[in-house]
C-alpha cells in the first residue's frame, strides 16, 4: 500500500510539472489576449498574488489575472464595515457572491474560471497540483477543525472535488467534507475523472452560476 502511494506520488509529481509546462507553452496567445483586455478596461497591474497555505502549511502566493479594480482590498474593509450583511455572507463563505469590486471582465474570468491559469505557474515551481484541495487562507484554517493537519498534508490543487460538486453552491461544511474525502480516496482514476469533469463544467459552464 505504502509503495503504491509512493508511486502515485511520484508520478502525479512529475505529471503535473510536465502537463503545466506544456499548457502554458500552448496557452501563451489567450495569456496575452487576457492581458490585453484586462490592461485596456481597468488600471492596474495584469496578476494578482493572493497568500494561501500550502503543503504542511507553508505560505504560498496562487497567482490569478486580475479580477477586481485596484485597492480592492481597502473597499472591501469598507463595504465590510457598513453591510452587515455582505459581512455575514462573507465570514461564512469567505466571498461575496455578487461582489461590487470585481470588474466586467473579471466577471466573465471568473465565471470561465479563466482567471486560476496563472497557478498553472504554481504548479511549474512545485507549490500546487492540477488536481487537489482548493488552497484555503489562513482565515480558513479553524475551518477545518481536526481535519486541518490532514489537509495539510497535500499540496493544494487547480481543481477538486468541491470545484466539480457545486462549487458555490456547496455549504462551507461541504466543502471541508470534500476535500478530506478527496485526500482519504486519492488515485489516478478520482483524479482522471476530477479532469474530466473539469473540462465538462468549463466548456458547458451555466453563465447564470456564480463563482
Amino acid at each position: 500500500m505504502f509503495n503504491i502511494k509512493l508511486n502515485y506520488l511520484s508520478i502525479k509529481y512529475f505529471s503535473d510539472k510536465l502537463f503545466a509546462l506544456i499548457f502554458l507553452i500552448i496557452s501563451l496567445p489567450l495569456f496575452l489576449i487576457i492581458s490585453i483586455l484586462i490592461s485596456s478596461t481597468s488600471p492596474g497591474p495584469i496578476f494578482y498574488k493572493h497568500k494561501r497555505l500550502g503543503k504542511l502549511g507553508k505560505s504560498i502566493y496562487c497567482y490569478k489575472f486580475r479580477t477586481m479594480y485596484p485597492n480592492s482590498q481597502i473597499s472591501l474593509d469598507q463595504i465590510l464595515k457598513t453591510d452587515k450583511r455582505l459581512k455575514n455572507e462573507f465570514y461564512k463563505n469567505f466571498k461575496l457572491k455578487k461582489d461590487p469590486k470585481v470588474t466586467k471582465v473579471g466577471i466573465f474570468l471568473r465565471k470561465t474560471s479563466l482567471d486560476e491559469l496563472p497557478q498553472f505557474v504554481n504548479v511549474l515551481k512545485g507549490e500546487m497540483s492540477l488536481i487537489g484541495p482548493r488552497p484555503i487562507t489562513l482565515l480558513e484554517k479553524d475551518k477545518y477543525g481536526i481535519h486541518i493537519k490532514k489537509l495539510l498534508s497535500v499540496k493544494p490543487g487547480i481543481s477538486g472535488l468541491w470545484q466539480v460538486c457545486g462549487r458555490s453552491r456547496v455549504s462551507y461544511q461541504e466543502r471541508v467534507k470534500l476535500d478530506i474525502d478527496y485526500i482519504s480516496k486519492v488515485s489516478f482514476l478520482l483524479d482522471f475523472k476530477i479532469i474530466i469533469k473539469t473540462i465538462i463544467i468549463i466548456l458547458f459552464i451555466n453563465p447564470k452560476e456564480s463563482y
